[in-house]
């Protein structure tokens, strides 16, 4: 299988594109919020405060037409369980943003349920603001008996809300609800470990043999007085319930591995401590810690998860070369994960700026990779349809096009006539900024440069890149090479309004700037893919 991006609504890539039983791990973090919009920010390289706002998931989860068709579909989707819960929810919460977002997540969940295979497992990531009711939801898709683990990862340290008046104890936890699609839950299981604490292992692990391996002694007996059906007989003059068999026990014995720490006393099991892999890991996660504002690894995603999480989840629950799939992929960590671990991977986001993201994360991180992206302009007709369809999501295609970070939101105006910004340095020092406007029609005006150079003076830019479907008139090329051009710090210059048309973006062109900031948009750190060839 080939590694795949698809750009587009995971419920209709799911159905057309996802054969049923061929994933093994569902890793899923959907967004909801009730009071805000799920925003990738970018930082301005000026220092002026103008931080550029982009709406790439604006909340959609409210009660309208599509919810309602989402929960018709669930009504005739056979699933019977699932339906009546969902028509139970319904009459207990009423027609509000929260229905809407169970209606739209149950249709999606039946969905990811026919693509699991009957081995395979499922890890829904989420916040205490719909945790329940989701845990209903999957009780009804997967069954009651299929639920596994609610996990609770401790995202943060405990905060200071009181100082701000908050009545509630601080909010510091994420839960992730893993359910298994076999009733017997999941056939791949891979118990992970963390090390034992230095105070545990001097406590415990004191004795120290000719060798100078450190053992300690264990219990023999067996837990719950045979209660679990252990063997009962006499052994070394004790009758006792033991762990093992008889014969094991004497083997044990003759290995030297069966101990009696003075003459009489309890026989004892003596445990090296480098045999032992540590302390299994429960339920309860405190030893990964949320990407702060300086860790190499934040991309600028707001919702972004730690790639050690996402390692987590895969290793546990996949062996390499299966296939994973994250229908929310945002910033694309469980498929980076998921590529460092050597598995096959799906992504599925229903914005081009996360796709163009994950995209360019995957290059940095992953020389040589290579995968297929589907949804995005491959050519003039599929971009001309686009612009038709989605104006906003062509402009972020165009800009991710020529490495712009995207500007401006999705109301009327908000851009100022800015769609994206590519920041570079004149003299190695100090930061300019190119503006990129996007024109997604078949009009082709002199009035588009004039707007551009009057945004260029407004914000004091001294280049500008003017991106459009159809070739330029003569009028708006003698306009554009009329505004004139930059000159550097050693003396080359650059025309300071440039038009690029859609076909030479295909071509590969890129705006003609010196020493563009790879600052500007945040790199994923290069992993070793010295294990991972036969994938690259």
């Amino acid at each position: 299988m080939t590694n795949r991006l698809y750009y587009g609504d995971n419920l209709q890539v799911l159905r057309d594109d996802i054969a049923s039983a061929s994933v093994d791990l569902i890793y899923l973090d959907p967004p909801f919020n009730s009071n805000a919009n799920y925003n990738i920010l970018f930082k301005s390289k000026t220092g002026d405060g103008a931080d550029a706002q982009i709406e790439a998931f604006e909340d959609t989860w409210h009660w309208n037409d599509h919810a309602e068709d989402a929960f018709d579909q669930v009504i005739r989707s056979g699933n019977t369980d699932a339906a009546e819960l969902l028509r139970a929810m319904r009459q207990f919460l009423g027609e509000n943003d929260m229905m809407a977002y169970l209606a739209m997540m149950a249709i999606r969940l039946i969905e990811l349920h026919r693509v699991l295979k009957a081995t395979g497992s499922l890890y829904l990531h989420c916040d205490p603001t719909a945790s329940h009711y989701l845990k209903l939801l999957l009780d009804g898709v997967f069954g009651a008996d299929r639920f596994i683990n609610e996990i609770v990862w401790k995202r943060t340290t405990t905060k200071s809300d009181f100082r701000q008046g908050a009545k509630n104890w601080p909010r510091i936890h994420d839960t992730i609800l893993h359910y298994g699609k076999a009733q017997a839950g999941p056939a791949v299981f891979h118990q992970p470990f963390a090390q034992y604490e230095e105070g545990y292992v001097a406590a415990k692990y004191r004795n120290v043999d000719d060798e100078g391996r450190a053992y300690t002694l264990g219990d023999l007996t067996a837990p719950g007085a045979g209660s679990r059906g252990h063997p009962r007989y006499e052994f070394l003059g004790f009758d006792k319930y033991w762990r093992y068999s008889k014969e094991k026990m004497e083997a044990l014995l003759a290995e030297g591995r069966v101990v009696q720490p003075s003459a009489g006393a309890m026989p004892r099991y003596k445990r090296y401590l480098d045999e032992v892999k540590g302390v299994a890991l429960g339920d309860v996660w405190t030893d990964i810690f949320a990407i702060n504002a300086m860790a190499q690894e934040r991309l600028g995603y707001p919702t972004q998860k730690p790639v050690a999480l996402l390692e987590r989840i895969i290793s546990a629950s996949s062996n390499e070369g299966d296939v994973v799939l994250d229908p929310f992929c945002g910033c694309g960590t469980a498929i980076h994960a998921a590529q460092k671990l050597g598995r096959q991977w799906i992504g599925i986001d229903v914005t081009h700026l996360a796709i163009s993201l994950i995209e360019k994360r995957l290059r940095d991180a992953f020389p040589g990779i290579q995968f297929e992206v589907h949804g995005t302009p491959k050519d003039r007709d599929s971009a001309e349809d686009l612009a038709r369809r989605d104006k906003y999501q062509f402009q972020w295609w165009a800009c991710s096009m020529v490495d712009a970070l995207p500007y401006g939101g999705k109301k009327k105006g908000a851009d100022g006539g800015i769609d994206g910004i590519i920041y570079f340095k004149p003299d190695g020092k100090r930061t300019e900024k190119a503006i990129v406007s996007v024109k997604g029609g078949e009009n082709k005006s002199v009035a588009f440069v004039e707007q551009l150079a009057a945004t260029m003076d407004r914000e004091k830019a001294p280049i500008g890149v003017l991106i459009m479907l159809p070739l330029p008139t003569r009028e708006m090329e003698s306009r554009a090479a009329a505004v004139g051009r930059f000159e550097d710090e050693w003396g080359r210059t650059y025309p300071r309004l440039q038009i690029i048309t859609l076909a030479e973006l295909f071509q590969g062109k890129k705006p003609d700037i010196p020493f563009v900031d790879p600052a500007s948009v945040k790199r994923a750190k290069r992993e070793d893919t010295s294990q991972q060839g036969s994938l690259l």
